[in-house]
């Protein structure tokens, strides 16, 4: 290597060195979608790296196939999967203008594109997913439009924590405000109310002499449109993530994801990551949970017909309710008209728009990396390794051999994320179960695309609330079962911290 590892990494973090687990006896044995010769040949292409001098083969290609190779620019993220066949890629363009679609109160002469809320936080996929990228908080005095207030109360009677215990619910709702405070009404109609966010600074000295400032969010709720909110109200923000890799995620076999689970850290090294487990609304079946910040929703599917309900307010075939997130409570918003048109079905987006936003949504395809060869890349890539950073965020998989899509069949894909519920901490914490997490849990968040934030978005803000304006912040923030891991960034030299944040703005 051009910088030796005894400048690169404290003698102290030298035994902190962590391995992926691998199955005992048969390599992968619960890989029941390959032959034992392909397990054999995955396991070796997963094994961790040893030698940081170079680049691993096909590192570059964080999407297998599916990578896109394409100018990075503004619209980076916003790419079909490269192994796409030409009518696969007309499906996608069909499916882009659905999601770019701007909804419209109705009844409306565009009778295809009305029915948006009545309540709703965004008119359209796009407004809050800007150019399929990550969202981020309002700046002062301005409208929330890419992240939203998530609401919900604790559960008060044997009939609500049943539906909990059996997954029937993933939380209750705030009995007036539904499941998300909704800033906008159609005409004639007022929004929930609006938040304002103030932030408490926190300073932390890092080696070196350098010294961090974080920023701590604090949310208050006002003028409300429907009376007071329930005074257990539990608040947890949410901005958009980023959109690319969804159905290679999805593609990821299960089995490969619970080989990682230690829930009650087994293994004595501070890591428990835990299964989030969901009924899938459309099979009844208890299955992992894979999707949103607490690992809440099973499939790309769930997680955008939740999102046309209760952001957009839009009715589907899963989420059939026209009047999306408005509550009982809130008879001048159920007393609005609807856009169900009978001739086009029985909700405001019938098939096939489900199919194909949902197409869409698993094939924008991961930008190629950047400088994955680069000495100073390669270095952070070995203090990130070192640190056991990758012990959540695990670099790579090889998808399922009989994935549902052909193009995410058997990639060698490097999303690193475990897609596990792990315990962050106070400092993250929001104090508001869903489903199996806890309210200090969150799903570890994929990190391929992350170095392309600011060329797409325009911003550098990150985490669940985008509390961190760089990555730094975010890594600084990590707490709980990340605590000895952002230790010993604080421990690092600015050099080494340095080549650390180099390496993840190349993902």
């Amino acid at each position: 290597m051009n910088m030796k590892l005894s400048r690169l990494l404290a003698p102290a973090l030298l035994g902190a060195m962590v391995a992926l687990p691998s199955a005992a006896g048969e390599p992968l044995a619960h890989r029941d979608d390959l032959t034992q010769a392909d397990r054999a040949r995955v396991e070796a292409v997963l094994a961790p790296p040893v030698d940081y001098s170079k680049a691993e083969p096909f590192e570059a290609m964080s999407g297998g196939a599916a990578t896109s190779r394409k100018r990075i620019n503004r619209d980076a993220f916003s790419h079909p999967s490269a192994n796409l066949s030409f009518e696969q890629q007309q499906t996608f363009r069909v499916g882009n203008g659905i999601f770019r679609k701007m909804w419209v109160s109705a009844p409306s002469s565009t009778q295809a594109s009305d029915g948006l809320g009545p309540l709703y936080n965004a008119r359209s996929c796009q407004g809050c997913h800007l150019k399929d990228g990550r969202g981020s908080p309002p700046a002062p005095g301005a409208d929330a439009v890419s992240m939203f207030l998530r609401l919900s109360v604790p559960p008060r009677s044997e009939a609500e924590r049943q539906a909990l215990a059996e997954r029937r619910l993933s939380h209750i709702p705030e009995p007036t405000y539904g499941t998300q405070l909704q800033l906008f009404g159609v005409p004639g109609l007022a929004g929930e109310g609006r938040f304002d966010i103030e932030v408490e600074e926190i300073e932390v000295a890092l080696a070196g002499g350098e010294t961090a400032v974080l920023q701590k969010p604090v949310y208050r709720i006002h003028s409300l449109g429907y009376g007071p909110m329930d005074p257990e109200t539990m608040i947890s923000p949410r901005v958009a993530p980023q959109m690319i890799g969804l159905g290679l995620l999805e593609a990821i076999h299960s089995g490969d994801i619970l080989a990682m689970a230690d829930p009650e850290d087994a293994d004595g090294d501070g890591i428990s990551g835990r299964p989030s487990f969901v009924r899938d609304p459309d099979t009844g079946a208890v299955v992992l949970g894979r999707f949103g910040w607490k690992a809440s929703t099973p499939s790309v599917r769930e997680q955008s017909a939740g999102a046309f309900s209760g952001d957009i307010g839009i009715s589907t075939p899963g989420h059939p309710d026209p009047y999306g997130d408005c509550t009982a409570a809130q008879t001048a918003c159920r007393a609005m008209p609807t856009g169900v048109q009978e001739r086009l079905g029985d909700t405001e987006a019938p098939d096939p728009v489900m199919d194909l936003v949902t197409f869409y949504s698993q094939n924008l395809a991961v930008p190629a990396r950047r400088n994955a060869d680069d000495p100073t890349v390669l270095a952070g890539k070995e203090i990130f390794h070192a640190i056991g950073c990758a012990s959540c965020h695990r670099p790579t998989y090889v998808t399922r051999r009989d994935a549902d899509t052909e193009a995410h069949r058997f990639q060698l894909i490097w999303p690193y994320t475990d897609l596990l519920l792990h315990d962050m901490g106070e400092g993250l914490a929001d104090h508001r179960p869903v489903g199996d997490a806890s309210g200090t849990e969150w799903r570890t968040a994929p990190l391929w695309g992350i170095g392309l934030t600011e060329t797409v978005s325009g911003h550098t803000r990150f985490l669940h609330d985008g509390r961190a304006r760089n990555l730094l912040e975010a890594v600084l923030w990590h707490g709980g079962e990340a605590q000895a891991a952002r230790e010993a960034v604080v421990a690092l030299e600015p050099e080494q911290r340095a080549a650390l944040i180099r390496f993840l703005e190349s993902l």
